[in-house]
C-alpha cells in the first residue's frame, strides 16, 4: 500500500468499465462512449483518435497502430496489425546509391502508408457496438473546438518544435513556436477528414480527395507514394506471441512488432534471483541492463516483416535465453553486443479499456519520432509518421527496406494473464524502451509484489546505445555503483516512457486501473 503521507496517486477501482490513457480528456471520452452503450473497442478507438488532437506530436491519423484484445466471454487473445507497408517504389539499393547509410528519418522515404485508420474502421465494424460516426464524434468536436495543451504535451512539443516543416509548421506551430501550456490547439482540417471517414468509412481516407492530398504532399517531398499504395492498405488479424514468466503469461503482438523481445528478456531474467535483489538497487539494474543488451541484439538481427523472416522459434527457445544469460557478468558491464542502425524513438500513446462484459483492449498508436517525419499534407494537415526509419539499409538483412514491406516496429501492446486470478491489458510507452518496460513491469508485479500503480510509478533505468539512462528516482549511491560496474550513467532529459494498465480481478469481480504520472493522463472508471 502506498504511503499516504507522500505525494502519489491511488489505483482506480470500478465494476462496470474502466479506461487508462495518457490524457484526462481521452479517458473522459472513453467512459462517455461506454455509457452511451459502446463497448471497450468503441471506447478505445474514440479515445485513441482524440489523442491525435490532444498529443499531436505523439500520434495521429497519419500513423500506425497495433492492438491486442480479448472478445467478451472468450478465452483467447486476438492481435490486429495496423502497421503500414512501404510504398511499392521504395528501394534500399537506390537509397544506398544516393549516399544513405541509414534510412533518413526526416524524409518522405521514411513514410510508410498510414494504416491506423484502416485498422480502426475494421475493428469498429467487426467488434464495436456503436456506429463509427458515434465513435468518432468526440474527436471531431475537439478537433474543431480545440483542446488546451497539457503540461507534459507542451514540454514534449517544445523539444521537437523544429521538426515540423513546410505546411506542417502552419498546422502544428503557433506563431512559429510550440504552444504553451493552456493554449488551445485546433485541427479543423482533421475534423473534416474524420467527418468524411464517419460518413464513408475507410475509403474516404484511402481514396479520393484526402488520399490525393496525402500523395501530393509526399511526392512533393521526394516520396514514391502512389494512390494505389493507399488504396491497397489492409490491416490484418493474427495470433499473439506469448511466453511465461514463472506463473504469469505474457502476450505480445507478433513481428513486425518487437514484442517477442520482451518475452526473450523475461526468459533471460528468469535465470537470476531477482526477488533477492533490492528492486531499486544497482544489482537488479545491472542484470536487467545486461539482459536488455542481449535481447535487443537478437531483436535487431531477427525481427522483421514475418513474410521475409521468421526466427521467433529461435528467439523464444528457452535454450536461447539460457545461453544468453550465461554471457552476463554480475560484476561488470559488457560493451553493447551490436550497434543498431534502425532508428529509435520515445513518442507514442497507449490506451487500454475494459468494459462490463470484460472485453479488454490493449491499443498502441504512434507516428514514431516526435512529429513523425515532420511532413504534413497541405490541405488537411495530416501529419505523416516516419515508420520507415525502422528499416535498415544493410543489404540482405531481413529488415532491409523494400517496397510493400513492413518495417520493424517498436510499439507493442501487452496483456498479462495469471490463470484463475486476473487478466491485465497494459502498455509501456517509450520507443526502444518498451520491451524493457514490459519486462520491468512484469517483474515489479511478480518478483516484488508491487501494486499496479506502484509498479508503474517505480523508477526506471535503461541501457540505450551504450548509455545507462537512470531516472532521478534512483539514489546517487546506485548511480555510483553502476558506474563502478562499467556503465556510462546519465540522467535522461525526459522520463523513460509512460504506462497504463487495467487489472481484471476475476475473483472479486473488480476492475483496477492505473496511469503513469510521467504523463498527463488518468485512469477513470464507473
Amino acid at each position: 500500500m502506498r504511503d499516504f503521507h507522500k505525494p502519489g496517486r491511488s489505483e482506480v477501482f470500478a465494476t462496470n468499465g474502466i479506461c487508462a490513457t495518457s490524457h484526462p480528456l481521452a479517458s473522459h471520452v472513453a467512459l462517455s462512449l461506454l455509457s452511451q452503450g459502446g463497448n471497450a473497442m468503441d471506447a478505445a478507438i474514440g479515445a485513441a483518435v482524440l489523442l491525435g488532437i490532444c498529443e499531436p506530436q505523439m500520434t495521429g491519423i497519419g500513423g500506425d497502430c497495433f492492438v491486442l484484445f480479448t472478445p467478451p466471454g472468450e478465452d483467447r487473445v486476438i492481435a490486429l496489425n495496423g502497421s503500414g507497408r512501404a510504398p511499392a517504389g521504395l528501394d534500399a539499393a537506390a537509397l544506398r546509391d544516393a549516399g544513405h547509410a541509414v534510412m533518413p528519418p526526416g524524409s518522405a522515404h521514411a513514410v510508410t502508408i498510414p494504416s491506423a485508420v484502416d485498422a480502426f474502421c475494421r475493428l469498429s465494424g467487426d467488434w464495436g457496438k456503436l456506429d463509427l460516426a458515434e465513435t468518432l464524434a468526440p474527436a471531431i468536436h475537439y478537433a474543431r473546438a480545440g483542446v488546451p495543451v497539457a503540461p507534459r504535451t507542451a514540454f514534449d512539443w517544445a523539444i521537437a518544435a523544429d521538426t515540423p516543416k513546410g505546411a506542417a509548421r502552419d498546422f502544428y506551430l503557433m506563431d512559429s513556436a510550440a504552444p504553451r501550456t493552456g493554449q488551445i490547439f485546433r485541427a479543423p482540417g482533421q475534423a473534416e477528414v474524420l467527418e468524411a471517414i464517419a460518413r464513408e468509412g475507410r475509403s474516404a481516407f484511402y481514396q479520393g480527395e484526402i488520399a490525393e492530398d496525402m500523395v501530393s504532399a509526399l511526392n512533393a517531398a521526394g516520396g514514391t507514394h502512389t494512390l494505389d499504395d493507399f488504396a491497397n492498405v489492409a490491416a490484418e488479424y493474427g495470433e499473439p506471441v506469448s511466453g511465461s514468466y514463472k506463473d504469469v503469461d505474457l502476450y505480445e503482438h507478433p513481428p513486425n512488432g518487437q514484442g517477442a523481445t520482451a518475452i526473450l528478456l523475461n526468459n533471460i531474467l528468469s535465470h537470476f534471483d531477482l526477488p533477492s535483489m533490492d528492486p531499486f538497487g544497482a544489482e537488479r539494474a545491472h542484470i536487467e541492463a545486461e539482459a536488455t543488451k542481449l535481447a535487443y541484439d537478437a531483436r535487431n538481427r531477427f525481427i522483421a516483416d514475418m513474410s521475409y523472416a521468421n526466427r521467433l522459434d529461435h528467439m523464444l527457445d528457452p535454450k536461447t535465453a539460457a545461453a544468453l544469460a550465461g554471457l552476463i557478468d554480475p560484476a561488470r558491464a559488457m560493451a553493447s553486443p551490436a550497434k543498431i542502425s534502425e532508428a529509435v524513438h520515445k513518442d507514442t500513446i497507449y490506451i487500454t479499456v475494459v468494459d462490463r462484459d470484460r472485453m479488454a483492449v490493449s491499443l498502441i498508436y504512434s507516428i514514431f519520432h516526435s512529429f513523425g517525419s515532420g511532413i504534413a499534407s497541405s490541405k488537411y494537415g495530416i501529419l505523416f509518421q516516419n515508420r520507415g526509419a525502422g528499416f535498415t539499409l544493410e543489404e540482405g538483412h531481413p529488415n532491409e527496406a523494400k517496397g510493400g514491406k513492413r518495417p520493424m516496429h517498436t510499439i507493442i501492446p501487452g496483456l498479462l494473464r495469471k490463470p484463475g486470478a486476473y487478466t491485465m491489458p497494459f502498455g509501456v510507452m517509450g520507443g526502444a524502451y518498451q520491451p524493457t518496460g514490459h519486462s520491468r513491469f512484469v517483474t515489479n508485479l511478480r518478483d516484488y509484489g508491487m501494486e499496479l500503480q506502484s509498479a508503474i510509478d517505480a523508477p526506471r533505468c535503461f541501457s540505450d546505445a551504450g548509455v545507462m539512462k537512470v531516472e532521478r528516482g534512483y539514489s546517487d549511491v546506485v548511480a555510483q555503483a553502476l558506474k563502478e560496474k562499467g556503465h556510462d550513467v546519465a540522467i535522461p532529459d525526459v522520463p523513460l516512457g509512460g504506462a497504463q494498465a487495467i487489472m481484471i480481478d476475476e475473483k472479486a469481480g473488480v476492475l483496477i486501473g492505473a496511469s503513469d504520472p510521467r504523463k498527463d493522463g488518468a485512469a477513470l472508471g464507473y
